[in-house]
């Protein structure tokens, strides 16, 4: 139904239809205000108005017809004309401005170069170790049979590094069923599963 109407507007033409309007209720009302005494004045007024108005239209309208063979916008074209442009740079700056430019480049330069080498020191000084590794020392640990505390896997360690990753291994030896841990605390013992 939306669409239907939108359809009845344009065959319609509403702003022709409109203009028609205002421009009917316009001249109803300077007649209406002619036949009021009391608004005669008004009337001649709004009158000549839009007589001159109408005058003015008319003369648009002749104009246009006169010009309309003249003019042809699409054969009138213009080639876009050379312009040479100056690029000395003629501004004066405070030397005071150009300095606190400078150095707010050179601020902006530094943070986009990477970072020194003593701000990793916390991380990349540290010996890394592999969860692999740690695997390989709990099986030798527990090659042929023997059985150690749990306890003892974390006595060797180094650092913390190290004890995490031998921690991660023991872990991934259980999760495998290569080794069992039996006991709780300090008395648990581990072992390897036979096979």
């Amino acid at each position: 139904q939306y669409m239907e109407q939108i359809e009845l507007m344009r065959e319609n033409e509403m702003d022709i239809a409109s203009e028609f309007l205002e421009m009917a209720s316009r001249l109803v009302y300077i007649k209406s205000a002619m036949l009021l005494p009391k608004y005669e004045d008004e009337a001649e007024d709004l009158k000549k108005e839009l007589t001159g108005q109408l005058i003015e239209y008319q003369q648009c309208r002749e104009i246009a017809r006169m010009l309309a063979p003249m003019v042809d916008f699409d054969t009138f074209t213009k080639t876009p004309s050379k312009v040479e442009f100056d690029l000395t740079y003629n501004r004066i700056h405070d030397p005071m401005d150009i300095s606190a430019a400078y150095v707010s480049a050179v601020g902006r330069g530094q943070r986009k170069l990477p970072p020194d080498r003593s701000a990793f020191a916390g991380i990349v000084s540290k010996k890394i170790v592999s969860v692999s590794s740690r695997i390989i020392h709990v099986m030798r640990r527990l090659w042929h049979g023997r059985t150690v505390t749990y306890k003892e896997l974390f006595e060797a360690g180094s650092g913390r590094s190290e004890l995490v990753a031998t921690f991660l291994a023991v872990l991934e030896l259980v999760k495998g069923k290569r080794v069992r841990i039996e006991g709780d605390g300090d008395e648990a013992i581990v072992h390897m599963i036979e096979k």
